[in-house]
């Protein structure tokens, strides 16, 4: 209840002044004096001024009472919601790639890891989930999205991988200090989450994409039912009679009639879940109905989560904190609340679903299995590290007083993630020590190195004043020529060392593996004395990206022969 709200009862319930009699501590009444009549208004014969200080003391002492049960009740709930948020460290890597970085403008993109757990490790999940096999057995992290807010927050990405994707795990470290190493095969990407929990997830995804991850948002099965039910159902569609059911029992238990549905608690569960009965019973198809349950839960809420129903949107509040586990830079209220403000901002038509451009696996043993398509995968990780939508409708026009040559145009409010205050400024090159390192094998070592690249590239930053140079005898292994520096201190001289080679502002890296600022020359870059410049980044995501537009409310899911009924 607002304070003025509190003020107007208070004085509702006594305009007329008087003060409850009949009770202890109400004044009795005095007779008037003899050979008189009461004065009008006085209350027993009392001056009116001292019967008006008292009742306006009794309202105070009540006012102040319930606005100090008020505030400590609203104080107490949100230590209460704060208290149950879960966290768990962002990444576990070795490649933090420091966060997104602030555009021209000033402003700055957001990324952030939607992780699904397949945990069975209570009777709520179990229940759920079935499987009597894996109970408390190690979770796997069937659904992985990376959500891209555009800095300007006029479009959102999503980026789906399916779980039977083949990668090289990085090596992870938990806080504690067990080190999962690095992979010596390929490992299904469901797997990463065993490596020490979702952050080492966010650091097989940071290895693959070379995107920076600001957040990830991780919910099980409870999570999903609890959301779906205080939300109030999601309207989804099927273009036959489903029910995901084999002969030998296996699928989601999913049962729909044709046309279109609203799901809400474990069906809802259930239509995430399904892979037999959607398309042609692979995860691909799982993927995509994924999709068209996101973009029209997008939709509800645009139409049905005003702030006008506080119980609602309680209800919401309550069962995505207690259904999610979050990263510790999300681990409080006020934090969750600023992020979900940033993600209202971009209407569902700007919201563009997509699904990792994928191939099947050649390699012995892995039948069924997918790895990324070279290219055109790669193509789509570069739009989003680029800020490109991937709708093909660009981006919102910056501010008319700001321009790419006026970094400190005035710009939006910064989202939860980014810097309020002006980058630092480099030192001189002449005081900036930088170590070079020959990586020019690339991390499939398919290629030998070139002799004598680190010495060449430190003899070219020598040429432009950089005295404090060193060709390191230590080698590393990349694709792409990359610069790494230690510390928040070093950000800027590394940067400067970047644009002397002519290197782009993503090559520069936070790292935790180096002591200073090291470049290493990536087989990218094996002769010459610039970098190839890369080809133009694509402007629409390619059609193998499967992409679903927001407000495509006439999405329906093909169903697999088989599965009718």
């Amino acid at each position: 209840m607002r304070h003025s709200d509190v003020r107007e009862e208070g004085a509702g319930a006594r305009a007329d002044g008087d003060i409850p009699g009949g009770g202890a501590g109400a004044p009795a009444a005095v007779p008037p004096p003899r050979g008189g009549s009461r004065r009008a208004g006085a209350a027993g014969g009392r001056p009116p001024g001292r019967s008006r200080r008292r009742v306006l003391r009794w309202v105070s002492s009540v006012l102040s009472l319930l606005i100090l049960g008020t505030a400590a009740a609203g104080y107490l709930y949100y230590r209460h919601l704060n208290g149950n948020i879960q966290t768990d460290a962002l990444n576990l890597g070795e490649n933090k790639l420091g966060g997104s970085k602030p555009n021209a403008f000033g402003q700055t993109p957001l990324n952030i890891l939607l992780i699904g757990s397949d945990a069975r490790n209570d009777a709520e999940n179990q229940a759920l989930g079935g499987a009597t096999d894996t109970f408390d057995g190690p979770p796997l992290a069937d659904v992985q999205m990376l959500l891209h807010l555009s800095a300007d927050r006029s479009n959102m990405s999503v980026i789906s991988m399916p779980r039977d994707t083949m990668l090289m795990m990085p090596k992870c470290t938990e806080p504690g200090g067990k080190v999962h190493p690095a992979s010596k095969g390929l490992v299904q990407t469901n797997e990463s989450i065993q490596r020490g929990g979702p952050g080492c997830t966010v650091a097989a995804w940071t290895e693959l994409t070379k995107i920076p991850i600001d957040h990830f948002m991780m919910i099980d099965f409870k999570g999903v039912v609890r959301m779906a039910d205080a939300i109030g159902g999601v309207p989804v569609c099927v273009e036959q009679n489903v029910h995901s059911r084999t002969r030998d029992g296996k699928g989601s238990g999913l049962k729909l009639p044709k046309g279109t549905s609203v799901i809400q608690g474990e069906t809802a569960l259930q239509w995430l879940r399904t892979r037999y009965g959607f398309e042609d019973g692979t995860d691909i198809g799982r993927t995509h109905a994924q999709h068209q349950y996101m973009n029209s839960m997008a939709r509800e809420f645009r139409k049905n989560a005003k702030l006008s129903n506080p119980v609602k949107l309680n209800s919401l509040a309550q069962a995505a904190i207690e259904a999610m586990v979050v990263d510790t830079g999300l681990n409080k209220i006020d934090k969750l609340f600023d992020l979900s403000m940033e993600l209202k901002k971009v209407p569902p038509g700007r919201i563009t679903m997509t699904t990792m451009p994928w191939v099947y696996s050649t390699r012995p043993g892995l039948d069924g299995r997918v790895e990324p398509k070279p290219g055109e995968a790669e193509d789509l990780f570069r739009m989003v590290r680029e800020d490109i939508p991937l709708d093909g409708q660009g981006s919102a026009a910056p501010a008319a007083s700001a321009s790419p040559g006026t970094p400190s145009a005035p710009a939006q409010q910064p989202g939860p993630t980014a810097s309020a205050t002006a980058p630092a400024t480099a030192a001189p090159p002449s005081r900036i020590a930088v170590t070079v390192r020959n990586a020019t094998g690339g991390k499939d070592g398919t290629e030998p190195k070139v002799k004598g690249r680190a010495s060449e590239v430190a003899a070219l930053l020598g040429g432009k004043g950089f005295t404090k140079v060193v060709a390191d005898t230590q080698t590393g292994a990349e694709d792409t020529s990359v610069i790494r520096y230690a510390t928040d201190g070093q950000a800027a001289d590394a940067a400067a060392v970047a644009t002397a080679l002519g290197l782009p502002a993503a090559s520069v890296q936070k790292s935790d593996q180096v002591a200073g600022i090291v470049v290493f020359v990536g087989k990218d870059w094996r002769t010459g004395g610039t970098p190839a410049p890369p080809a133009p980044a694509p402007t629409k995501a390619p059609d193998s990206a499967h992409a679903l537009n927001g407000d495509n409310d006439q999405a329906c899911m093909p169903i697999q022969p088989g599965f009718t009924w």
